[in-house]
C-alpha cells in the first residue's frame, strides 16, 4: 500500500468510527462503484450501519477513494429490517429516540473526480486510465467537457475552470470533444492531440446549489431532492407552488418551472428534510428524519426563460447558447415565435411583445423563423442576420392566467385559471355566457358553445367568484375570491366553437409543379386532392368545395385515419378553379367544422407538348404562306402573259 493509500486509508478509519480497519466495498448496484456499503470482520462481510446518524457526504467521499472510485456522487441512508443485535436506544440533540437502523448506501463516480481535500465539487480534474488516475491536460478542455464533469459528480453546472501547473504529474493526453449533454466524461468523443503542455492540468470548480433533479429524461426534469447535512433526501410538500419552484429551476441554470406534481411513493423515512423550506431561505433550513408520503417531481425549461423578478410568464427573452443565457435580438422576432415561446412555457397566448434596449447585454443574433406550430423556440428555422442593433432585446408578454385542459382540444375541457403562480379549477353558480365567450375569445377559440358543471367526486382547492362582480368587474381575475382555500368537487367545463384544429390540403400526381399557392398538373393525367386533419378526434367526414368562375361544386367523403381521398382520373380544363377542405365532426352533442387554406390548381400541358404545338403552329403558317405566296406569284405571271399576249395583237391589228 503506497503513501496516499495509507494516508486516506487511516483518514477514513479515523473520521468513521462504523467501519474498523478492514477492507470496505459496495455491493448490490449497477457497479463496484455503488451500492450498500461493506466492511469486512475476518472472513465475512457485514453491513455498515450509521448507528450515531454521522455519515455524510464527505465520509462518502472518503470511501469512494479508498475503492479508487473517484468521487463521492450521492450517498442515502436506508432502513434496515433486520435491526442488529446490539440494538442500543440513543437520544438526539432534541431529546427524541434515535434506533440504529439505517444502512448506508453510496454511488461514486468511476472514472472522473476533483482532487481536493477540502471541497467536493472543486479541485484538479483527473480520469481514470487503466486504474490509473491522471491529471487531465487543460490543453482544449472547454465549457462543455465542463458541463458533462460537474453533472456527472452531482455538483450542479461549472462556475470556472482554469490551467494550472502541477509538476510532472501524469495527464490524460486525448482531448475531450464533449456536446454537452452527454452522461459522462469518458462517453465523450475524443481526439489525439499532437503536443500538451507539460504538467497544465485542469483544475475546475462546479456549484454546488443544493438541490437537484433526478430521474428524468435531463438534468432540467425528474424527482426533487435536496441536501441537507450533507446527504440527499426527497422533497416532500403538498402546498408547493410554481413560484417556489422557479427558485429551484433558476439554481440549476434551468429556466422556467413548467410543471410540478406531487407523486404518492407510500410511507417511508425521509432523511434531511424541512417541509416547505426550499425558497430563498433554504439555506435556513434544518434537516429531520421524517415520513412522507410522497415527492416533488418538477420541470424545468432548458433553454428558454423569460428573464423577470415578479411574473413567470412576462420578461426579457433568453435562450441558452454553450451554456450561457443570451437575450433574444428583437429584429425579425414576430408572433409566431412568440406563439412557440409561451407554449413551450405553458403560459398560454402571447398577448404582446416589444423591443427593449438593455444596454449590451449579449444576445442571440440569429432570426427565429418559427411557423408557429413548434414545441420548442430552438426546433424552430434559423436564419443568419446580417445586422442586429446593439441592445434591443424582446420583451414578451404571456396571457398565463386562464386555460381549459383535461382534452384533446384546447378549445375545450375544465376552466382553470392561475393567481400566483397556482392554477386551480374554476367553479361558481353565478357563471354566465358573457364570461365564458370572454375565456373563448382570450384563448383565440373563437366563440362559446356550451358550459356545465361536471363533478368529479373527490374535492380540490378551487377558484370561487364574487356573487356581485359580474357586472362591474374589469377581468375574470377581478372577480376571485382569494382570501380563503374553497374546496369542492365540481368544475367548470368550456366547450368554444374552435375546437378542431385547421385541416391540411395536398395534391398527389405523377406530374406536379406547385408555386405557392398554385398547383399545376398535367392535362389529362390523374390527381388526387387529400384532406387530412391532426388526430384529435375519431370519426368526422371532409367536405372539398370546388369555386371556378362558372360553377362551384362539393364532394363528402367520410374521414378515414383523419384523412380523405378525392380522386380524379383526368385533369381538364374545367378542374381549373380553387380547392378548400372543410374537416365536420359532431362531438359533445354538437357539430363542429374547420376550414382549411385554399388551394388553386390549374391543368396545363406539359412543356414538350407546348413546344411541338408551337412548332406545328409556326410549319402551319410557313406553308400558308409559302402557298400563298406561290399562287399569287403564278397569278402574277399569267396576267402578265395575258397582258403582253393583248398587246401583241393590237399591235398586230
Amino acid at each position: 500500500m503506497d503513501l496516499r493509500a495509507l494516508t486516506l486509508f487511516v483518514g477514513l478509519c479515523s473520521s468513521v468510527p462504523s467501519v474498523s480497519p478492514a477492507e470496505v466495498r459496495l455491493v448490490g448496484g449497477p457497479s463496484p462503484c455503488s451500492g450498500r456499503l461493506e466492511q469486512q470482520r475476518q472472513s465475512d462481510w457485514k453491513p455498515v450501519r450509521d448507528k450515531n446518524l454521522d455519515w455524510n457526504l464527505k465520509k462518502a467521499d472518503q470511501v469512494c477513494r479508498r475503492i479508487s472510485c473517484g468521487s463521492v456522487v450521492s450517498f442515502r441512508r436506508t432502513l434496515d429490517q433486520e435491526p442488529p443485535q446490539d440494538l442500543v436506544t440513543r437520544y438526539d440533540f432534541r431529546g427524541r429516540r434515535v434506533s440504529p437502523r439505517f444502512r448506508v448506501e453510496i454511488t461514486c463516480s468511476d472514472s472522473v473526480r476533483l482532487e481536493n481535500e477540502t471541497h467536493l465539487c472543486s479541485g484538479r480534474l483527473q480520469v481514470k486510465r487503466n486504474q490509473v488516475w491522471s491529471s487531465v491536460c487543460s490543453d482544449g478542455f472547454d465549457q462543455q467537457d465542463a458541463e458533462v464533469v460537474c453533472r456527472e459528480l452531482g455538483c450542479g453546472s461549472p462556475s470556472g475552470f482554469e490551467e494550472e501547473l502541477y509538476g510532472e504529474a501524469p495527464e490524460w493526453i486525448p482531448e475531450f470533444r464533449c456536446g454537452g449533454h452527454e452522461s459522462a466524461l469518458l462517453h465523450c468523443e475524443r481526439s489525439d492531440r499532437d503536443t500538451c503542455s507539460p504538467g497544465t492540468t485542469v483544475t475546475l470548480t462546479c456549484s454546488d446549489p443544493g438541490v437537484r433533479l433526478v430521474g428524468g429524461s435531463g438534468r432540467c426534469d425528474g424527482t426533487l431532492e435536496e441536501r441537507n447535512w450533507d446527504e440527499w433526501s426527497p422533497v416532500d410538500y403538498p402546498d408547493w407552488k410554481l413560484w417556489s419552484a422557479s427558485f429551484v429551476c433558476r439554481d440549476l441554470d434551468c429556466g422556467s418551472p413548467l410543471s410540478i406534481r406531487r407523486r404518492e411513493t407510500g410511507s417511508k423515512s425521509i432523511s434531511g428534510l424541512r417541509y416547505g423550506c426550499l425558497s430563498v431561505y433554504r439555506n435556513y433550513c434544518f434537516g429531520a428524519h421524517q415520513t412522507s408520503s410522497g415527492v416533488i417531481e418538477l420541470t424545468c425549461s432548458d433553454s428558454v426563460r423569460l428573464e423577470n423578478e415578479t411574473d413567470l410568464c412576462s420578461g426579457r427573452l433568453q435562450v441558452k447558447r454553450n451554456q450561457v443565457w443570451s437575450s433574444v435580438c428583437s429584429d425579425g422576432f414576430d408572433q409566431q415565435d412568440a406563439e412557440v415561446v409561451c407554449r413551450e412555457l405553458g403560459c398560454g397566448s402571447p398577448s404582446g411583445f416589444k423591443e427593449e434596449l438593455y444596454g449590451e447585454a449579449p444576445e442571440w443574433i440569429p432570426e427565429f423563423r418559427c411557423g408557429g406550430h413548434e414545441s420548442a423556440l430552438l426546433h424552430c428555422e434559423r436564419s443568419d442576420r446580417d445586422t442586429c442593433s446593439p441592445g434591443t432585446t424582446v420583451t414578451l408578454t404571456c396571457s398565463d392566467q386562464v386555460r381549459l385542459v383535461g382534452n384533446r382540444s384546447t378549445c375545450a375541457g375544465e376552466l382553470q385559471m392561475k393567481v400566483h403562480g397556482e392554477w386551480r379549477p374554476v367553479v361558481d353558480w353565478y357563471w354566465n355566457q358573457k364570461w365564458t365567450s370572454a375565456v373563448c375569445s382570450q384563448l383565440r377559440c373563437g366563440s362559446i358553445v356550451t358550459t356545465d358543471l361536471e363533478d368529479f367526486g373527490s374535492k380540490r382547492p378551487v377558484w370561487h367568484f364574487k356573487s356581485s362582480c359580474f357586472q362591474s368587474a374589469i377581468s375574470l381575475q377581478d372577480c376571485l375570491l382569494l382570501n380563503n382555500v374553497i374546496e369542492s368537487s365540481r368544475s367548470l367545463q368550456v366547450i368554444c366553437s374552435d375546437l378542431l384544429v385547421q385541416p391540411n390540403i395536398s395534391v398527389s400526381s405523377s406530374r406536379l409543379e406547385v408555386q405557392q399557392q398554385k398547383v399545376r398538373v398535367l392535362l389529362g393525367s390523374n390527381f388526387s386532392i387529400i384532406c387530412s386533419t391532426r388526430p384529435q378526434y375519431p370519426g368526422g367526414s371532409f367536405q372539398l368545395v370546388f369555386n371556378s368562375s362558372s360553377s362551384t361544386l362539393n364532394y363528402v367523403l367520410p374521414a378515414v385515419t383523419h384523412s380523405a381521398v378525392f380522386l380524379f382520373p383526368a385533369a381538364e380544363g374545367l378542374h381549373r378553379g380553387t380547392y378548400t377542405c372543410i374537416y365536420h365532426l359532431n362531438v359533445f352533442s354538437h357539430n363542429f367544422s374547420s376550414s382549411s387554406r385554399p388551394i388553386y390548381l390549374i391543368p396545363s400541358a406539359p412543356l414538350m407538348d407546348l413546344i411541338i404545338r408551337l412548332v406545328v403552329h409556326l410549319l402551319v403558317m410557313v406553308l400558308l404562306i409559302s402557298v400563298t405566296c406561290f399562287y399569287s406569284r403564278k397569278y402574277s405571271v399569267e396576267t402578265r402573259s395575258r397582258n403582253e399576249e393583248t398587246n401583241v395583237v393590237a399591235e398586230l391589228q
